[in-house]
């Protein structure tokens, strides 16, 4: 087991940034330690250093008192240092065991040793209480059971030392309890587990100690149980934040968002929507939540136009949308911020400008005579990023060339300007950094103060806590069931977003009074 992992001054330089500027950063033996920051602030590079995916311009890695060269994963693996990604690393079509045994020497040559695979993740699993058959196909788990595998490939190389990006992002609260129980017994085991994420309550509930940086320096380790969630909020983004929200009173007004008895099925053909039915009024916000995969996404499509129902009616503002185009839907005064916000909600090659009349590009004030008027165009580019504070230097910039949050900002400024009557957003603040992810979350509830229904899609629970009127949850296609802001919590939520309905998840919380951890 490693006793202590040291990075004493570490500085890394791209073209154009200090992305890590003299970062000290230590990790024990038997700890579990927080790393907090916005996005930029240095996490990943600092992480990705460790893990020798990069080197260091200046400083050193020090392992039990030793300097540590890391060229490459692989120096990191043979020194007892795992990560696992946000994004796993898994072959669907292969078993677990043949996941685990990926790129490790067999006694046998070219075949496999699979059976001491097996029975060695076996071992493990009973261990940690991971509960991972090695027999069972990638494709065949859940997010979850997919987490489990990567953190088994990890300890099957014999890893002490993890590193968990977001490791919470894709769970429900029941399987992030059961995710810390895991940890908490490779703790006791002796490993360290450096755990990097944006929710702050469940640093606080989980670590030992707290690092966080900002602009590329650590602005502070402190041990958890002498700190709180403000103060963590505060040294990240270097001014007082209230984490607190309450939601301003609107009269609801009309249903501006109806859908009745919605089937749909996926590009493979199998269910995707099983008879949803859920009204929208103005001036509301309903959340939507459920794990990845249920649902979410071709639900948000079909409103937009972009996915056909097999049955079933939506209507915006009272009128059917059946059959018409995007562009008519727009008309109709849908806004659309889609899921995956670099695939579908912009062109990468056009400038921020070009970006924001992506909706409109045939406006009379923006085209003349069949030419574009690029005058105009960047005026109305500025205007917006000045409305929604996003960071660049000019509206003509490539629009690739903007942070996550700033891009996201573009992509809501677009819609919001059209005053939409209906918002459809989907995983509007994933991935971004807290304050990127405060202005998201007050554009949003300031539609709905304007009148406009919203329908928020996100996996995260809290957000959804925090700015929903109403939550329904999605389970396998199906909507299980809609409870009000008061009612909501985690624990209820989280049965549901599991597959129980909400008479049952009512139950189930009342007889065992169970709790996720606390937003």
């Amino acid at each position: 087991m490693i006793d202590t992992v040291e990075m004493r001054g570490i500085v890394k330089r791209f073209p154009g940034v200090l992305a890590n500027d003299h970062v000290d950063f230590d990790v024990r033996s038997g700890e579990i330690h927080g790393l907090l920051g916005e996005n930029g602030a240095g996490k990943s590079t600092l992480m990705n250093l460790l893990y020798g995916l990069d080197r260091p311009d200046e400083g050193e890695i020090v392992l039990d008192g030793r300097p540590l060269t890391l060229t490459s994963p692989q120096d990191a693996i043979r020194a007892g240092i795992g990560m696992v990604h946000q994004h796993f690393m898994l072959v669907s079509p292969m078993t677990v065991a043949q996941n685990v045994a990926l790129g490790l020497p067999s006694s046998r040559g070219l075949r496999t040793d699979l059976d001491v695979v097996t029975a060695r993740v076996n071992e493990l699993a009973k261990t940690y209480g991971l509960d991972v058959d090695p027999a069972r196909f990638v494709s065949d788990l859940s997010v979850g059971e997919q987490q489990r595998v990567e953190i088994i490939k990890a300890l099957y190389r014999e890893a002490s030392l993890l590193i968990l990006d977001e490791p919470t992002a894709v769970l429900t609260p029941q399987e992030v309890d059961e995710f810390f129980g895991f940890l908490n017994e490779m703790r006791l085991d002796g490993h360290s587990i450096i755990f990097i994420s944006h929710k702050l309550a469940e640093v606080i509930a989980l670590t030992d100690r707290v690092t966080v940086l900002r602009d590329g320096r650590n602005a502070g380790t402190v041990d958890t149980r002498d700190t709180d969630k403000a103060d963590l909020a505060r040294r990240m983004v270097g001014r007082e934040f209230s984490l607190t929200r309450s939601l301003p009173r609107v009269d609801a007004g009309p249903p501006l968002l109806e859908i009745e008895d919605a089937h749909a099925v996926t590009a493979r053909g199998t269910p995707a929507l099983r008879g949803v039915s859920l009204t929208v009024n103005g001036g509301e916000i309903v959340g939507l939540a459920g794990v990845s995969g249920n649902g979410q996404v071709q639900l948000a499509q079909a409103i937009a136009g972009l996915h056909s129902l097999t049955s079933g009616h939506i209507r915006i503002s009272g009128a059917a949308t059946e059959g018409r185009s995007v562009r008519k839907l727009m008309d109709q005064g849908l806004g659309y911020v889609p899921e995956e916000r670099n695939r579908d909600g912009m062109i990468k090659e056009f400038s921020i400008a070009e970006n924001l009349i992506l909706r409109d590009p045939a406006n009379p004030e923006f085209v003349r005579r069949g030419l574009f008027r690029f005058g105009r165009i960047d005026e109305h580019g500025a205007h917006l990023i000045e409305r929604f504070a996003v960071k660049t230097p000019s509206a003509s910039v490539p629009i690739s060339s903007l942070s996550g949050g700033n891009a996201q900002k573009v992509i809501l400024a677009r819609e919001l300007d059209r005053d939409p009557s209906v918002l459809v957003v989907a995983q509007p603040t994933r991935g971004l950094d807290i304050g990127a992810s405060e202005f998201i979350r007050d554009q949003i509830v300031a539609a709905r103060s304007r009148g406009t229904a919203v329908l928020l899609l996100s996996e995260d629970l809290e957000e959804l806590l925090a700015l929903s009127d109403r939550v329904a949850t999605i389970f396998d296609g199906r909507l299980m069931g809609i409870v009000d802001r008061e009612e909501a919590d985690p624990s209820l939520l989280g049965l549901m977003m599991a597959g129980e309905t909400l008479e049952q998840a009512r139950a189930h919380t009342t007889a065992t009074g169970s709790a996720g951890v606390e937003s």
